[in-house]
């Protein structure tokens, strides 16, 4: 019999390994960089590739018109990802003689010719600086061709921002713009200006401002972006700069923190966490239904080893009928039992109902089924207690109605309506002091966790947990 034919068992802690270790996209990385570099040893090669360990530094390229602030927030991202930024000027400023070469080109004409400014550029990325902490292009590519040469050379970005403006709005700020010739920091006398009267006094006026300058350039530019962009569709993000520096910043932050999404094999096992009422049960079918996924709540799962008459169920038996707390221990062998099953390995999980403190978060974390995603439901305590205690239930049809939401039609049907003694306000009031006892020491455990406002339209969560999932986790910032 064919052994790739029969269903393979693979047990749960590999995947969870090449997930949390990026194996298939280090793998991948690996043959990106061969096949770009055709080294003559590839084996000494990837041995270097790995011992850099940089596949995850920023390598940014900052595009956009004169004045769109391009350069404040490439300085800003340096800063904040220490990294290297590396523009026209500094990289022609350079002592050797390509770099002198580059200058000359530069000074006479405003421009470097490509070939020469991507050896420039390929030389200065092969630097320890560069390699170890990621670098940002300020204004590079300025052509098509400048972009295309780049890419011959292997210069491959991990992410490209483009910001956009009227031109209008471009033009009033150019008129404005001072520089600091000690930092190159770069001020408005409008919108940014200096408090220190020191840095007040040394600001100058660059060269090149004038509106009859600034338009000549914004055309240029139209020219040259719509024919570099193609070269980027897939790692591109347009941000608008009509808006505070402060607001395109963050925007660019959190795109160059995000993880493009790859081909890597990927088994989504999903905890959604929040306070009773917040929809976890809702969310959890969803996900369920769309992607296929074994819905696992904890509190059904103990319901039905004591149904069954298992074996863990004649332990926990005792403590339903005192109504007390089952113990992590056996909780834990439930889900586990479940969670270890063949559906689960292969088809993902979404648990909801457990862990409920940091303790049992500890321990499953300890275990071999380990979430890969995290949420939590945030619901304000006055719309929960709006959502549970209006509930009522038909004792003749079975039918359930909310007396908001969803009332019954007629009169007669609303008088013989019953509330659920676990809907009434004070055991609803009980349930949330619980969740937000432990809810902080919980969200501390998960920080990569997502947090998604469940207070509205359940489709709408849907999609914001839909896209956590479907998504790479962002990446934490490099210090």
């Amino acid at each position: 019999m064919d052994a790739t034919t029969a269903p393979h068992r693979i047990p749960p802690e590999m995947p969870q390994y090449g997930e949390a270790n990026h194996i298939f996209e280090m793998m991948q990385n690996m043959l990106e960089q061969l096949l770009i570099h055709q080294p003559e040893d590839p084996i000494a090669f990837l041995l270097q590739h790995l011992q850099q360990d940089n596949d995850n530094v920023p390598r940014i390229m900052m595009l956009g018109p004169p004045a769109s602030g391009k350069t404040t927030i490439a300085m800003w991202l340096c800063k904040h990802l220490n990294s290297r930024l590396l523009t026209m000027e500094n990289l022609t400023a350079r002592g050797f003689p390509l770099a002198v070469d580059a200058r000359r080109h530069y000074q006479k004409m405003k421009s470097v010719p490509s070939p020469l400014l991507a050896s420039l550029l390929q030389g200065r990325l092969k630097e320890e600086d560069c390699v170890r902490r990621g670098w940002i292009l300020d204004g590079i590519p300025e052509t098509r061709e400048q972009a295309v040469t780049i890419q011959t050379l292997g210069i491959i970005p991990r992410h490209v921002i483009v910001l956009s403006a009227p031109d209008t709005v471009l033009v009033e700020r150019n008129l404005g713009k001072r520089i600091d010739p000690q930092t190159g920091e770069i001020y408005h006398t409008t919108f940014d200006w200096p408090p220190e009267s020191e840095v007040q006094k040394r600001l100058m006026v660059p060269a090149g401002i004038s509106e009859l300058e600034t338009a000549q350039k914004l055309l240029e530019h139209h020219r040259n972006i719509v024919r570099i962009l193609p070269c980027y569709s897939k790692i591109l993000k347009v941000i608008s700069a009509d808006q505070p520096c402060v607001d395109v910043f963050y925007q660019a932050l959190t795109y160059v923190q995000t993880n493009h999404r790859s081909n890597a094999p990927f088994t989504p096992r999903v905890l959604l966490c929040g306070p009773i009422g917040s929809g976890r049960s809702l969310q959890a079918a969803l996900l369920a239904q769309e992607y296929g996924l074994v819905h696992v709540c904890c509190g059904q799962l103990l319901r039905e080893a004591v149904a069954d008459e298992s074996s863990y169920g004649e332990v926990i038996r005792p403590f339903f009928e005192k109504k007390m707390a089952v113990p992590d221990n056996v909780v834990m062998r439930v889900l586990g039992q479940r969670l270890k099953q063949h559906d689960c390995v292969q088809k993902g999980w979404v648990l909801h109902g457990f862990p409920r403190d940091l303790d049992q978060a500890r321990v499953l974390d300890a275990s071999d089924h380990r979430p890969n995603r995290v949420f939590f439901l945030n619901v304000p305590s006055d719309s929960i207690i709006e959502r549970l205690t209006l509930r009522r239930t038909d004792p003749v049809t079975g039918e359930r109605y909310h007396l908001m939401y969803k009332p019954p039609p007629t009169m007669e049907i609303q008088a013989r309506l019953r509330q659920n003694p676990k809907d009434a306000e004070e055991h609803v009031k009980l349930k949330l002091d619980l969740y937000y006892r432990n809810a902080a020491e919980l969200e501390q455990f998960y920080e990569q966790a997502l947090t998604v406002n469940a207070d509205q339209d359940p489709y709408t969560v849907f999609e914001y947990i839909e896209s956590g999932v479907i998504n790479p986790l962002p990446s934490k910032v490099p210090r």
